[in-house]
Parts: C-alpha cells; structure tokens; sequence
C-alpha cells in the first residue's frame, strides 16, 4: 500500500447507479491509503440497506463509510447538511495524513462541494408541518398562491403540485423574510481542496442488464419486507423524502393497491435506468473527469493509480 505523497488531495469516485462504484472504492484500499466517504443521499437512512444497495455489514465492518447511515427515515437530511458534514470528515481523514475518497452518484452533493452553496437556512420541522396542515386543509393550490404572493419567482419555476419545494421556498422565506430566489444566488465557498475526479461509466447495455439484476436480487434478499417494516410506521408516508427513494416508493404503491407486483418490479427497473440516464447526462458535461469504463476490477485500479502517481506522487 501506498503511505506517501507530496501533496495532500481528495479523490472522487463518481458514475451512474450500480456501475460498481463502491466495489472499486473498497478494492482500492488495498493498494491507497484512503478513507471512504458516501457521498449517496439514500445510504444516510438507517434500515433503509437492501432498496439502497448499502454495503453489507460485513463490508462495511472490513471498509468503513463515513456519511452512511445518519439519520431515521422519518428525519431531514439537506443539501447543507451533507456538505457540512463532509468537510467535517474531509478534515479529519486530511489531519490522518489520509486520502478522503468520494464515491456515490448523488451528482449534486458532488457540485455543491465543487461550486458552492446558496445560504439558506436549515429545516424547520414545525414551521413544515403547519404549512403541510395548511396544504390539507386549505386545498391543493393554496401554498403555491401563498408562495406566488411573496416570492413570485420561485413560484413561477415550481410546478403548484411540487408540494416538497413550495413548502421549502415558504419555509425559507418565513424563517428568514428573504425570498428563496435571492437567497439562492449568495453562494458560500467553493471546494478548498485539490481533487482528483473519476467517474466509473460502463457500457449501456451491460449497465441496464446490472441494474435488472441487481433488482431481482434485492426482491430474494427481502426488499418487500424492508419496506413492509416502513409501511406500517405512523410517521412515514409516500411523500416522505425517505420513500421517495426509488424502489420504495414503487413498494408503497404496491402495499397501497395501486399497483401490481409485477408493476412494481417494472417501474422500479426502469425508473433506476432513467435515474442512472440522468447521472450519465451530468457527467457528459463534467469538467477534469477521468472515464473509467472497463468490467474489470484490476484494470480499473491499474488505470486509477497511474493517474494518480501522475498527479500527485
């Protein structure tokens, strides 16, 4: 393993869903001395392992994830949130003399690190709830009037059945008596590291195939029951950020009667292929991006080291 550099870095380890992302990080430490970091907004739920292609416990017991398994499916995770908590273990895998590598596809929390983040404030639970009590009881275009009243412009590029956003840009603008438009264009600081970037993006139709499988084999791990224990929670439901999640929310229409078994599997599948299409879309247009696109786990290391005793060694 490699325990010097002359220069302290960052790795991020970026590509569309089940492209075999985390299999190449974990390798990777045989031959790095790094510290893994998720950078995936579904593995931050607690329980929530097998819809979310977690790594096991036996995985993570041998490569430990920070950022993984943060919060109840129930809680709120932001965008401020993550990217506070990840300069948090930047620091500390960085004071180590260690490698922090990224790897995930939540292609957002990569460029809010890269680009900066408009200052908004945190969630407010209560405000939230009282403003979703008004949604039910006051009919489904009241907030989004509200929100045209006092920030048009939000209002105007959020659709009026986007509940989630209306209720945010009307949180923002009651905590903070600033409309959301503009608070969104004061941006913090951008990345204060050097970093290099991969992105692990195989073939499309060996890709599309690795997702249909990875499904099937979720469903014989016991995927159902999973989001069975979530279904009979009081404080969950099918607009919960957490079930929102692909699969899940797939599964809760099934329990609900909406749909049918074999419907539930088919949308899950290609809702994860358009998932995986939308990932690809923001790396085609991604800058200092080293592809990574060959089958073999070996080959991949290989071609990660070179560039990175290149770059940094």
């Amino acid at each position: 393993m490699i325990n010097y550099f002359n220069n302290k870095f960052v790795i991020f380890l970026m590509g569309p869903t089940a492209s075999g992302k985390s299999r190449l990080a974990m390798h990777l430490r045989k031959y790095l001395p790094v510290e893994l970091i998720s950078v995936d907004s579904a593995l931050i739920y607690k329980t929530m392992d097998i819809g979310t292609a977690k790594p096991s416990s036996i995985e993570l017991l041998k490569h430990p994830h920070r950022l993984i398994n943060l919060v109840d499916p129930s809680d709120l995770y932001s965008v401020f949130d993550f990217r506070r908590d990840v300069i948090q273990a930047i620091e500390e895998i960085l004071y180590m003399n260690k490698i922090p590598l990224l790897v995930g596809g939540t292609m957002l929390y990569y460029y809010i690190l890269l680009h900066g983040i408009s200052i908004l404030p945190t969630a407010n639970i209560e405000l939230r709830n009282r403003l979703l009590y008004y949604h039910q009881i006051s009919g489904k275009t009241f907030l989004h009037q509200y929100l045209s009243c006092v920030d048009r412009e939000s209002a105007n590029i959020i659709h009026p059945n986007d509940i989630h956003r209306i209720v945010r840009a009307l949180e923002v603008y009651l905590l903070t008596g600033n409309k959301m438009s503009v608070l969104k264009k004061t941006v913090s600081n951008s990345f204060p590291y050097k970093v290099i970037q991969f992105a692990l993006i195989p073939e499309k139709k060996f890709l599309y195939h690795q997702i249909t499988i990875r499904f099937y084999h979720m469903l014989h791990q016991g995927f159902e029951y999973e989001v069975r224990k979530l279904f009979y929670r009081s404080d969950l439901n099918i607009k919960s950020p957490a079930i929102q999640c692909i699969g899940y929310r797939h599964m809760w229409l099934y329990f609900l009667n909406n749909i049918s078994y074999n419907d539930m599997i088919y949308r899950s599948i290609i809702s994860t292929r358009q998932f995986a299409k939308k990932q690809m879309t923001w790396l085609k247009n991604w800058n200092n991006l080293h592809i990574l696109s060959d089958n073999n786990i070996n080959i991949l290391t290989s071609k990660v080291l070179n560039w990175i005793y290149l770059y940094y060694c």
